[in-house]
């Protein structure tokens, strides 16, 4: 292999830079696509100097490179046997941005939602809206020509590249951008591929000119093959960087890139048109288009289905009506807020004459239409969820045809799904005639891809019979390539073979792209032969997604985990920018483990522990991810495994039982907090144990929390509830136990504790002591089941337990059941209080003191429940002012901020968007959270007080 000869020069320039072991080509044989190839490596340049000596290399030893970025493309343009140059990691930095000319410098690793947050200050953003904004790179957008939501007013990415700085096929840095004859011949007559495409491009163009003016589709939204369109006709300068935009990486790479920007509009209102039947709603689309809408967004029923019961996005179905077949959310921009409500207003009249859909919900607020559009964006991955290996497959999903015939198009395709007894999900950009649609199918077997094939051949011809296009933003890559042929015909076909022969004579730059492709059904990542592992006996049932390697196989590779700005999903990748600490690149290298691709097949691996080692079990996948892959419950199974192969270290028995040992320690406590808090047992700690001499160890209380309640004299009456003392409760903080005394007495309850105190099992769920943890849980359900029965609700204070009661138990508990109905009687303290002051109208009789609080929600809780009874009950009293902070996971963890590989991590995951924020904090001002690891994070990292939010409300008492 090519690369062979290379090593050596490879890892004298990028030195840690570049990686060919198995793991790292593991993570980068597949992206958001249907496709897999296994890699020659992967590359990670830090500026474009070592893109240029690479390509040099690249050029002198004959492999092939690959541009990446997040690795989003849907049809498989980031795929293949090539050496992968990420440029996510180092280069993704905005280099300089001009407010007065509109326009900024980037690298090409900068994700568009970043760009747009550097932006928003000065009311500008980049145009083109991508669904897949919090992840997806400019360098990518260029490659795929991108467009989103609102083409109608900002087109693609091609109308917004002002200049692009890139390095070609033979290592020659240059910048591209409109030049005048006089200087396309200056630069014509230079050496190398530079001066070959100055003069050839042009003349290419020219000489297929009537190829381009018949076969072109006459579409906005058309990005396949090579644009040589913008070479012929009109009065324009000559510009390359529009053949660079929309070519995927085959031509050359981009390292820098001056983009146009635009104003974002001062105001915006939605309205959901609901319709019992999606081929009215695109009868409906063409009058909308006339009154001039800023975008006209498709979600069909089988989307929207997708959206029940899911915790990120049950609350944002608010606005739905009935049971609709489809929905247009039509969008109006502007500046002025009352003339778009009244657009709204005479739309709706205008279709309610019609008898063009039933139902007209108007969002006018920004929190509604947030809702709105995140409902919108969800699309692909909620799908992706669908159980079973049927799923609903890209390939088809891209096309565009005039807007006037997308009513009879949508026939002739529903009509062709039923032909081929096949269910597809029908949504997109119907304001410019781009629907995305995913037939269902299984491709584990070999007439699953023999229907795909067939509805791909089919659907390429009738597209092009309506005059439409088969890549509308999705680009070509492995998906449609194959295709190109049928749409612009031999001779186009042969054109583009000679722009990439121009550019790329060696065929090193992404090859198998837009040029010379596989075919379709080939390199399938579940494609024929897939290798389906041996049944794991697992410890957990993953019985919601069909077993252990179908909860592995959920991720479908959208990349949501790399997303950093917003949510928890993936602490560890927020600081690494590391694939292997995304949820995907876990969820990859456990599915290679499985199929026996890993040095050590199985879940024993050595080089498998590593990928999952700053797993932060925060369970903020199961709610973000929109897959709901749960990669904290994955983790377990997985340390099970390899323990029970390799042996448990003592740290995570000590760790797994802190119940016992805190326990047995609690009646010491007085002798034994000096001895835990004094330096040379924290010296010694890290040398047996491996925690971290930074740490104190939480110290033990002199009165435990049972104790107190138990020997208080308080006067019985109303209403009996049980407040279920976890570990931390009851030896470490009493004080929180109570201060939710406090609180649920004052409310009118007389709190009781469970008849035996026991430890959740969250610890040892945690460290992979699942056999243990099984005994525990069970013996959990059997002493809470007398208050399930009664239909009694059991009170929690700690995220953590909570949701292992929720979550962990049902697919743990030996009795299925009985987890379930003890599940259903847990609920967490602030929504009880909350729900029931509310509900009856209690009086807390408050104190009246102004104090300002900052929250920061659990990881579990903000998972499972979310915050907002929380934050609820911390503005209950009178003058206090709580707000949230916007943040992720703090770090800590449980145990992982404890140990001492992981403390530096740990500080990093929490420092921007929390200890920041808090140390900027008014020192005056309350610190609140909900779980005890955040406590001690937090007050580590910032030195302030933190406190249970219990503790600060039932102050006002």
């Amino acid at each position: 292999m090519a690369i062979e000869s290379a090593r050596a020069e490879l890892t004298a320039l990028l030195g840690p830079g570049f990686r060919d072991d198995p793991v790292n080509r593991m993570l980068y044989r597949t992206d958001a696509s249907i496709y897999e190839i296994e890699p020659l490596g992967a590359a990670f340049p830090r500026d474009a100097a070592q893109v240029e000596s690479l390509t040099k290399i690249a050029a002198k030893h004959g492999f092939a490179l690959l541009p990446r970025g997040g690795g989003t493309s849907l049809a498989g343009q980031s795929v293949g046997a090539c050496l992968h140059v990420d440029y996510s990691v180092h280069m993704n930095r905005v280099l300089e941005v001009n407010r007065e000319e509109r326009w900024a410098c980037v690298q090409p690793g900068v994700v568009l939602d970043e760009l747009n947050a550097r932006l928003k200050p000065d009311g500008l953003q980049f145009g083109p809206d991508v669904s897949t904004s919090s992840r997806a790179n400019l360098g990518g957008m260029i490659g795929n020509n991108s467009c989103g939501a609102r083409s109608l007013v900002y087109g693609k990415t091609i109308d917004h590249v002002l200049e692009l700085d890139v390095v070609f096929a033979d290592g020659v840095r240059t910048r591209l951008g409109p030049v005048d004859e006089a200087e396309r011949r200056s630069r014509g007559e230079s050496a190398g591929i530079e001066g070959a495409i100055y003069r050839k491009i042009g003349q290419i163009a020219e000489r297929y000119r009537d190829e381009i003016d018949s076969r072109f589709p006459k579409l906005m939204r058309r990005v396949s093959g090579y644009n040589l369109d913008e070479f012929v006709g009109g009065d324009r300068p000559f510009d390359l960087t529009k053949v660079v935009v929309g070519s995927e990486g085959t031509l050359c790479s981009v390292v820098e890139a001056k983009l146009n920007l635009v104003e974002v509009p001062d105001q915006k209102v939605i309205i959901a048109c609901q319709f019992a039947d999606i081929v009215q709603a695109m009868e409906a689309n063409l009058l909308i288009l006339e009154t001039e809408p800023a975008s006209i967004e498709l979600v069909d029923k089988l989307l929207l289905d997708q959206t029940r019961g899911q915790l990120e996005h049950e609350s944002r179905r608010w606005f739905l009506q009935d049971d609709p077949e489809a929905i247009l959310f039509v969008e109006y921009a502007g500046s002025d807020l009352d003339h778009l409500i009244q657009r709204g207003r005479e739309l709706e009249q205008q279709l309610r004459r019609q008898q063009m859909g039933y139902a007209f919900v108007h969002a006018e607020t920004a929190a509604a239409q947030q809702d709105m559009w995140e409902l919108r964006k969800a699309g692909l991955g909620l799908l992706m969820r669908m159980k079973g290996d049927a799923k609903p497959q890209p390939g088809i999903e891209d096309t565009s045809v005039p807007v006037e015939a997308l009513p009879q198009y949508i026939r002739e395709v529903r009509d062709l799904m039923a032909e081929m007894n096949v269910t597809a999900d029908y949504y997109g950009h119907a304001s410019v005639g781009v629907i995305h649609i995913r037939p269902v199918i299984d491709l584990k077997v070999p007439e699953g891809i023999q229907r795909l094939r067939m509805l791909e051949e089919r659907m390429a011809d009738l597209v092009a019979a309506h005059g439409g296009a088969i890549s509308a933003e999705h680009g070509d890559g492995l998906a449609r390539s194959e295709w190109i042929e049928r749409m612009f015909g031999q001779q186009l076909v042969q054109a583009f073979a000679e722009v990439k022969a121009t550019f790329d004579p060696q065929g090193i730059m992404n090859p198998g792209k837009i040029v010379a492709p596989p075919r379709m059904d080939e390199n399938l990542r579940y494609g024929d032969g897939y290798a389906q592992s041996a049944p794991i006996n697992s410890y957990f049932r993953y019985e919601e997604a069909g077993g252990f390697q179908a909860a592995v196989e959920l991720c479908s590779g959208v990349g949501h985990c790399r997303k950093k700005l917003v949510g928890t999903m993936c602490p560890s990748y927020m600081v690494t920018l590391d694939e292997q600490h995304s949820t995907r690149g876990r969820a990859n290298a456990l599915r290679a483990a499985l199929a026996g691709r890993m040095p050590e097949p199985g879940l024993a691996s050595e080089e498998l522990h590593e990928v999952m080692d700053l797993c932060l079990e925060c369970k903020a996948c199961k709610a973000e991810c929109p897959s709901s892959v749960d990669m904290a419950k994955l983790k377990s199974e997985f340390l099970a495994h390899y323990h029970a192969k390799h042996g448990f270290p003592q740290r995570s028995h000590l760790f797994a039982r802190i119940d016992r040992i805190n326990r047995l320690l609690a009646p010491f406590a007085a002798m034994v907090n000096p001895i835990l808090q004094s330096a040379p047992n924290r010296w010694l700690m890290e040398r047996l144990f491996g925690i971290d001499r930074r740490r104190r160890m939480p110290a033990l209380a002199r009165q435990r929390f049972s104790r107190w309640l138990g020997v208080r004299d308080v006067q019985a009456g109303g209403q009996t509830v049980v407040l279920f003392n976890d570990t931390f409760t009851e030896f470490n903080h009493p004080e929180v136990g109570q201060a939710a005394t406090a609180l649920l007495e004052r409310a009118g309850f007389t709190v009781k504790l469970p008849r035996t105190s026991i430890c959740c099992g969250r610890p040892l769920i945690s460290k992979g002591f699942l056999d243990k943890a099984r005994r525990q849980v069970n013996a959990n359900i059997d002493s809470l089941m007398p208050y399930a029965e009664a239909d009694s609700s059991v009170v929690v204070l700690e995220p953590s337990c909570l949701s292992a009661f929720q979550d962990d138990y049902l697919d743990l508990a030996s009795n299925a059941e009985a987890a379930r109905k003890v599940a259903g009687t847990m609920v967490p303290l602030e929504t009880f209080l909350a729900e029931h002051i509310r509900a009856h109208g209690v009086d807390m009789r408050f104190s009246s003191r102004s104090v300002q609080i900052l929250y920061h929600g659990h990881c579990h809780q903000k998972a499972f429940t979310g915050t907002a009874h929380a934050l609820e009950m911390l503005n209950l009293p009178p003058k206090y002012e709580a707000t949230e902070v916007a943040s992720g996971c703090c770090g800590m963890a449980g145990s992982f901020g404890y140990e001492v590989e992981h403390y530096d991590i740990s500080q990093q995951v929490g420092q921007e968007r929390l200890f920041d924020v808090i140390s900027a904090t008014d020192p005056a001002a309350e610190i609140a959270i909900s779980g005890n690891s955040c406590r001690h994070q937090i007050a580590d990292a910032t030195g302030r007080r933190v406190r249970h939010w219990a503790e600060v409300v039932a102050e006002a008492l």
